[in-house]
């Protein structure tokens, strides 16, 4: 209900003329500027903290992760176990790396989930990210948490949500594709208005899913293999809203073909300031990024 009352109040300010969303300007258009994992290269990953970082810098799109716990919640998580890259046990000891999938959300309750810290330690691949004890969010308290901080700044913020869900590792790992879709579109739905929302995944049967049952739900094709783009959106069955590839993958042509058929262009995980001014001189609508703050400055 909480998060309904703010979604209204927003929608009013919209109507009022005091706010809407935007992508960021620069010379060459807008771009939709999005903190993957929140803002993972300054503060842990998938947290509400970094969120809540990413929001404040003056990012257009969260870019997140979610999984299903054992009792059927919606975790925000990358991995479908606890990872010992990011996380330690509950008082503090190392994971050790050869057991880390034993530790499989799908088989635990968000209160065991909970109880690990994924935020206190050292990450060898982000040397700038920020320490903290923290937990797992729930992708209710993140919602409910960034609206409350948005509607408090005046702000819309929108949500790219990645549903992780591979067949080999159905009934293992991730639960079928029509009760994690089911779930997901129940738990926002009413929540927040649609156009804030991306649904994302590499999985071609979860976006085939929302386009069958969920027709109105804007949907991003994840991509990291090298067949065309033509290919790919064949073997999907229809065209997305956004192609979202690994960004060595693009070129400006590949870009505006893809453009012409008026699918965006929102590349991922763009890290590098020389790889960000190469694609958005090529024109992508998009950067999917560790570090939202480059690349926002960049356009300054």
């Amino acid at each position: 209900m909480r998060i309904l009352l703010i979604s209204i109040v927003l929608l009013v300010c919209i109507q009022c003329g005091k706010q809407s969303i935007s992508e960021v300007s620069y010379k060459g258009g807008s771009l939709d500027i999005q903190g993957h994992r929140g803002m993972r290269g300054l503060f842990p990953e998938n947290s509400i903290l970094g969120f809540i970082k990413a929001l404040e810098l003056g990012v257009n799109t969260l870019e997140l992760d979610i999984v299903m716990s054992g009792d059927t919640q919606l975790v925000v998580s990358h991995e479908p176990f606890i990872s010992s890259t990011i996380c330690q046990y509950p008082e503090g000891g190392q994971i050790p790396k050869e057991i880390q999938k034993e530790l499989n959300i799908y088989h635990m309750t968000y209160q065991e989930i909970k109880a690990f810290d994924c935020g206190s330690l050292f990450n060898h691949n982000f040397f700038s990210q920020e320490k903290r004890k923290i937990s797992k969010p729930l992708l209710s308290e993140v919602l409910d948490t960034v609206e409350q901080v948005a509607i408090s700044k005046g702000q819309l913020i929108r949500y790219n949500i990645e549903l992780k869900s591979e067949l080999a590792l159905e009934g293992i790992y991730y639960p079928e594709v029509a009760s994690f879709c089911d779930a997901t579109y129940q738990m926002i739905n009413g929540q927040i208005d649609w156009r804030r929302i991306i649904i994302q995944s590499f999985d071609f049967r979860i976006l085939q899913y929302f386009k069958k049952h969920y027709p109105m739900v804007p949907l991003s094709l994840l991509i990291e293999n090298k067949a065309s783009w033509n290919l790919n959106i064949d073997s999907l069955g229809f065209k997305p809203d956004i192609y979202s590839c690994d960004y060595g993958l693009l070129n400006a042509k590949i870009i505006g073909e893809l453009q012409n058929e008026n699918v965006k262009v929102i590349p991922w995980t763009v890290n590098d300031s020389l790889d960000m001014r190469q694609l958005i001189r090529w024109g992508v609508n998009g950067l999917i990024t560790d570090y939202p703050n480059i690349a926002l400055q960049l356009l300054d």
